[in-house]
């Protein structure tokens, strides 16, 4: 084994892994790059001396201005709840593809909308605009996922869903970095703190232009009856000829899959709802849920949308230190998330990284919430320099990016994207996603209140929750790595969980011996073995 070995699920051309299925997945996570883009300017965009001014927040109360910037942020998430709701009802009837066209056209328009706002206008036109903007991230945040996951071989599956988690973070690095550019470059004039709400409109324009360019998902395809259109599209996708036993066994896959769902549940827009009579349905929506109630626990959003004010309760002053200390964060971020794709989701698994990340991002969070008790560093100010404890506690802050970043930062992303059948999988992820935009509101809502209110509390609270998500992903989440999508019924009925993956990758090598032997035509005793499993 090295580093870059591949687990697969049965024998696999190395034609399958080629630039066509990485191309469409790096094409469609223009999206994330947008919605990261727009989770992290805003934060510093709100601390310009040019926003501030023009807005006039010194006549504000720290009472009201704490309720205004929340508001700015969080109709942002509430556009991106009901967006993610929306998407399903597109993704039903036009397919993946153009939603995606459907989604960015709306997020330009909200992005569009923002740049009308002024000192006469008010933060109306911003307010307006980021609702917009939030049913456009929302509706993509449902669609890419499904998509990448719909197309991509179980082997690197984890690793294609992941450049949808590096969209994100290369569009929060440059949301990170290009207030400290603007900050210290150019006059506090109206164009300063304007330019940062202009560049939303490129990962949004390169998102339209790419699902002009894309393939539709070839699972949709076949589930609805468009049976020439998808072979097609799989076998480009693939790069094999539909003769090739590859491409024969995957559609075997897939053919069942959509067999059984047609006798189980059946055809039509509202039938997946009725599935969510099943027990074993319900199951997953709740865990799909509980992921991301986790994930937004962690804090990450809190720093993600108000960076300076997590940065001044460690005792840093000054704008440009500020934007300074979270553009490294930006990067710190962005390099592990590489690392992530590379090296860890489809080596090291999902559940592993999990348990990590949340063990040691819980001790960092314990450590500044106790450093900022005993220090107060916003009441005792240091004069700009920071004590030896200020400066243990902006390493631990760091430290803290390392264990979430490869872990709860994308994980959830993913093992929501491949766990749910062919015939729930839009309204699964619609669910999830929901899942996610409506904590992310809650965290983006009141969190300056909690900071007012709980000060170094809140630390103490997130970390909390990361050890409750411990054993959460111990008891109730299987690993989900090299499963192919049509066999994840199969891995949640496996118990217990911690050894699913492992039963059920044997039952898979079982089955592909099976069938080659009936493709080639030889007899075999694998029957009697998959029997006894």
């Amino acid at each position: 084994m090295t580093l870059l070995d591949i687990k697969e699920d049965r024998p696999t051309p190395k034609a399958v892994y080629n630039w066509r299925v990485y191309t469409c997945a790096a094409v469609a996570s223009f999206a994330s790059c947008m919605i990261g883009y727009d989770s992290a300017f805003i934060g510093t965009t709100l601390a310009l001396p040019s926003f501030t001014k023009e807005f006039n927040f010194a006549s504000y109360s720290p009472d009201a201005l704490a309720l205004l910037q929340a508001n700015i942020v969080s109709v942002y998430q509430a556009g991106a709840f009901f967006g993610s709701l929306f998407a399903y009802c597109t993704s039903y009837f036009l397919g993946r593809r153009k939603s995606l066209l459907i989604f960015a056209s709306v997020f330009i328009l909200g992005a569009g909308i923002m740049l009308g706002a002024n000192d006469a206008r008010g933060v109306g036109p911003i307010l307006a605009g980021r609702v917009l903007a939030g049913v456009g991230v929302g509706g993509a945040s449902n669609m890419v996922p499904i998509y990448i996951s719909e197309l991509s071989p179980p082997s690197i599956r984890g690793r294609l869903v992941g450049i949808y988690e590096l969209g994100w973070q290369i569009g929060g690095l440059v949301g990170f970095w290009i207030n400290y550019g603007v900050n210290t470059t150019l006059a506090p004039t109206r164009s300063q703190w304007l330019i940062p709400f202009a560049v939303q409109l490129i990962p949004g324009g390169l998102l339209f232009l790419g699902a002009l360019w894309i393939k539709e998902s070839p699972r949709w395809l076949f589930a609805n009856g468009k049976r020439q259109e998808a072979m097609e599209v799989l076998c480009w996708l693939r790069n094999l000829e539909p003769t090739d036993t590859y491409m024969l066994e995957e559609v075997r896959y897939i053919d069942q899959d959509l067999q059984r769902y047609e006798n189980e549940v059946g055809k039509g827009f509202w039938r997946p709802f009725l599935a969510l009579k099943q027990p074993k349905v319900q199951w997953r929506f709740f865990l799909g849920g509980m992921l991301f109630l986790f994930q937004n626990g962690s804090g990450i959003n809190a720093i993600n949308y108000y960076s300076p004010t997590v940065f001044r309760s460690l005792g840093i002053t000054g704008t440009n230190t500020g934007f300074l200390t979270t553009g490294i964060f930006g990067v710190v971020k962005t390099v592990l998330t590489v690392v992530w794709i590379l090296f860890l989701v489809d080596l090291v698994g999902r559940r592993r990284m999990l348990f990590i990340g949340a063990a040691g991002g819980s001790l960092c969070m314990w450590f500044i919430g106790a450093y900022i008790k005993i220090s107060g560093p916003t009441s005792n100010p240091t004069g700009g320099s920071l004590s030896s404890g200020g400066i243990a506690a902006i390493f631990m802050f760091y430290l803290w990016t390392a264990f979430y970043t490869p872990s709860w930062n994308g994980t959830p992303w993913v093992v929501n994207s491949e766990m749910f059948d062919q015939n729930t999988r839009s309204l699964g992820q619609a669910s999830a996603a929901a899942n996610n935009w409506f904590w992310n509101f809650i965290v983006s809502r009141f969190t300056p209140q909690m900071f007012l209110k709980m000060g170094y509390g809140v630390y103490f609270f997130f970390a909390s929750l990361m050890i409750i998500s411990i054993v959460f992903v111990y008891f109730f989440i299987p690993e989900t790595k090299s499963i192919p999508l049509e066999a994840m019924d199969r891995l949640f009925e496996i118990k217990p969980v911690s050894r699913a993956n492992r039963v059920l990758m044997e039952e898979l090598k079982l089955f592909d011996e099976e069938f080659r032997r009936e493709v080639e035509g030889e007899d075999s005793d694998v029957r009697e073995k998959l029997e006894s499993v």
